[in-house]
């Protein structure tokens, strides 16, 4: 039988080419780096930034913090030269429908343009009316129009003056009301004269001028046809005037974009409207009114200038857009409303463009994780990228929640490279609920979270560094601080062999170590800074390890360091709270006693104990039956206990310990209590890793070095672990200096032949163990149990 392995010092942490840290640190082709490793996803990313197909989108998938969003925007900055620019799009009035307006698509830059163009014609328009009225021609010809009436007028008038005369009756007009007074000796009379005359000489009056009222009605009987003929004549002579200076202004326009039938449609609708617009704006009639330019250019501008809704430089290449908060509104747009005089109003200038109006021909990349939360929006986004067009609807009318006028803009069509950048969860889930999710997004983006350590990557993680390092304004960083850098990054990872790729981390302790180094007046980043950061933060986050480590100094909790004991096994646990994680011994204990209730898991009886480790328990009951009860039924009582545990436990690293626990209640062959032990095992006796093994491993070593390092002290581990091994330096010297132990086992036997101090025993061809070792007491206890149990006779 294989035995256990003894590690050593070298055995416990990595060691990077300090040459090539060296190496990378001179050469300045490193600093170009701008991501390490990934070479699967930058593939990925190359073929779906690439292939020009419907429905090939991207889903970044991958944790936080693992340079996702640096990479994607890496790739698309390199793919972006090679796209041409998109166009520019506005929307435009409809003067036959407001409600609906158009859109109007140009080629990159123009529209500022246009909206310039359209500005200098409002100008113009300012400049020129009402001023054109006052010319004399305009004047003579309303002045004409103003005689012909009065000429008609006057005439109507001296007739029945002239008539009124002959009958001695005088005619009087004021104010355009005409009245009439009869002549008596040559003059007018007055009221009382004619009151005084005889009734018979009243009479005839009265008769005579009811007459003539009668005959000067019969005269102005087309005094409203008149009048009426009058103003058409000065609304057709404003309306010509009005043409004759808007004609000039428009012609310009339309000769510039002549080769734009877009915009030339657009000035032939826009011309009878304008007019129209002059006439009631800035007409004649309101010269006199206290209305200033801004008011009248603010009218013109809401109805004539376009709403820019995307503007490119011409040589600007594809955009790019990140919408960090990827609401309806913000991907769609929105349209906007004012209170005026206490009515809701909106026009074709408040509509507002969303995340994919100004990614349009470009690509838009979006937090899948935060999208989903939205309402309508994966919805809305899947009608978009399966039509290719945007039609902008206000979902609030669709559930009730607005009553008011709103628009109903002309769809804009849409080309676009939709990226997302999202979890592992979600994306399998869309996958396994939605249809359509491959369908649109059949490009898979994923990142590993740890990276291969190789020189590549290790050139890029320097090159990165020093970049970071130079962006924070220092000098420089040392080899040895470089060195520590790379350490942190693989015990980030647990792994020998491996970088992680949360490089968020590494510059989060380049920043902290930087506050040190400025305190020191460097600018040379050191080693020392890096230490001095790491025990920092462990000091910030650590008042909980602290408070564990006390309890078992003080022994409030149980746990043993030396001597031996039946049943008892330190196992070892690793906590993790917020952000901070560490390893922290607990003890294990296992009693047997005759009975058939098997093994019993307390945690799992009161609730505390989790799935996986409740299923690393009942994994001991057939590892018993397979090693021991191949002859007799398998029949025992047994408990096993996470003593002094008060929350819920999960994972099933604690099961090599219960097993041996188990092993040493059942063997009566008592635990070396200065060891510690972790490791999960099979039915076959085959113990298997775990995570947290380094932080396991130095939670023990503080509790054994606070005691006192007597030299038999140490942890057994899986030997599958040995490359997740990156201890700190103080286990690596103690280890070194044979004052702490480390073992790697790969089966059961191993485990128990170093915690108990005897033989495991093999089994022989009579299928038998040798008589004294650890798996002979087993078989002949268990066997003893099912004797009793089964009512045989003891012997």
């Amino acid at each position: 039988m294989h035995k256990a392995t003894q590690l050593n010092a070298l055995q416990l942490t990595a060691k990077p080419s300090r040459r090539l840290i060296n190496q990378a640190l001179k050469e300045e082709q490193a600093l170009n780096a701008t991501f390490i490793g990934q070479q699967r996803a930058r593939e990925a990313l190359n073929f779906g930034l690439g292939i020009d197909a419907k429905g090939y989108n991207l889903y970044v998938m991958g944790e936080a913090a693992t340079g996702r969003f640096t990479l994607v925007h890496e790739y698309i900055a390199k793919h972006v030269s090679s796209v041409p620019t998109p166009d520019d799009w506005c929307y435009i009035n409809n003067f036959d429908d407001e409600r609906e307006p158009f859109t109007l698509r140009l080629p990159a830059g123009e529209s500022r343009k246009l909206a310039a163009d359209l500005d200098s014609l409002i100008d113009e328009l300012l400049d020129t009316f009402p001023a054109a009225f006052d010319n004399p021609g305009y004047q003579r010809k309303k002045a004409n129009i103003k005689r012909e009436f009065d000429q008609r007028y006057d005439k109507a008038i001296a007739e029945v003056e002239l008539f009124a005369q002959r009958n001695n009756v005088a005619l009087y007009e004021e104010k355009g009301t005409i009245s009439f007074s009869p002549i008596v000796n040559g003059k007018p009379i007055t009221d009382e004269e004619f009151a005084g005359a005889s009734e018979q000489e009243r009479q005839h009056f009265y008769d005579l001028i009811s007459q003539l009222e009668e005959k000067l009605s019969e005269q102005l009987l087309e005094l409203p046809q008149w009048k009426r003929e009058s103003s058409e004549h000065a609304r057709k002579l404003t309306r010509e005037t009005a043409e004759q200076g808007i004609k000039p202004l428009l012609k310009e326009l339309e000769h510039k974009y002549a080769g734009d039938l877009g915009i030339l449609k657009f000035l032939r609708q826009l011309k009878p409207h304008l007019v129209e617009t002059v006439i009631e704006v800035l007409g004649e009639e309101n010269k006199e009114e206290k209305q200033d330019d801004f008011d009248r250019r603010t009218v013109l501008e809401e109805q004539y200038l376009p709403n820019i809704l995307v503007s490119h430089e011409l040589n600007g290449g594809a955009p790019v857009i990140y919408e960090p908060n990827p609401t309806y509104q913000n991907l769609f747009g929105r349209v906007e409303y004012t209170n005026v005089q206490g009515s809701v109003f909106t026009n074709y200038r408040m509509i507002r463009p969303g995340a994919l109006h100004k990614a349009n021909g470009g690509y838009l990349l979006l937090d899948a994780d935060k999208m989903i939360q939205q309402p309508y929006v994966w919805d809305a986004l899947k009608l978009v990228l399966k039509r290719g067009e945007l039609k902008m609807d206000i979902q609030q009318h669709d559930i009730g929640m607005v009553n008011s006028v709103t628009l109903n803009p002309q769809s804009v069509p849409i080309k676009v490279k939709v990226v997302l950048l999202g979890s592992r969860d979600l994306y399998y889930t869309l996958q396994e609920y939605e249809d359509e999710f491959h369908e649109l997004f059949r490009v898979l983006v994923d990142f590993d979270h740890e990276i291969p350590l190789d020189k590549t990557t290790l050139y890029d993680f320097v090159g990165r560094v020093r970049c970071q390092v130079k962006e924070m304004g220092l000098q420089g960083i040392s080899a040895k601080a470089m060195y520590r850098l790379v350490e942190y990054s693989l015990r980030l990872a647990e792994h020998q062999h491996r970088l992680s790729a949360r490089f968020a981390d590494v510059i989060e302790l380049l920043h902290e170590a930087q506050f040190f180094c400025a305190q020191q007046q460097s600018d040379e980043l050191d080693v020392t800074h890096i230490e001095t950061a790491l025990d920092a933060k462990t000091q910030r986050s650590g008042r909980i390890s602290q408070a564990l480590l006390d309890d078992i100094k003080e022994g409030q909790i149980l746990i043993e360091t030396d001597g031996e004991a039946i049943g008892k096994v330190n196992g070892l646990t690793v906590l993790e709270i917020g952000d901070s994680l560490f390893g922290t011994p607990a003890r294990i204990t296992s009693t047997v006693y005759a009975g058939a209730n098997g093994v019993v898991d307390i945690e799992r009886e009161v609730e505390l104990g989790r799935p996986i480790h409740s299923k690393g328990v009942m994994l001991l009951t057939g590892y018993l039956g397979h090693k021991y009860a191949q002859l007799f039924p398998l029949t025992l009582s047994a408990n096993i206990a996470i003593e002094q545990s008060y929350g819920q436990i999960d994972g099933d690293s604690a099961s090599l310990a219960e097993l041996v626990a188990l092993l040493s209640a059942l063997t009566l062959i008592p635990v070396q209590q200065g060891l510690a032990v972790t490791g999960s095992i099979n039915q076959y006796g085959q113990v298997q890793s775990i995570g947290g093994v380094n932080e396991k491993i130095e939670g023990f070593f503080k509790l054994c070095a606070h005691r006192g390092l007597t030299g038999q002290q140490g942890v057994v581990i899986p030997k599958s672990n040995e490359v997740n091994l990156m201890l700190d330096k103080e286990v690596v010297q103690a280890v070194k200096a044979g004052r702490f132990h480390i073992y790697s086992v790969e089966t059961v036997d191993q485990a128990a032949e170093i915690l108990m101090g005897r033989e495991a025993g093999l089994l022989s061809s009579r299928a038998r163990f040798p008589k004294g070792s650890i798996n002979s007491l087993a078989v002949s206890r268990l066997s003893q149990i099912a004797r009793i149990v089964n009512g045989a006779d003891e012997e």
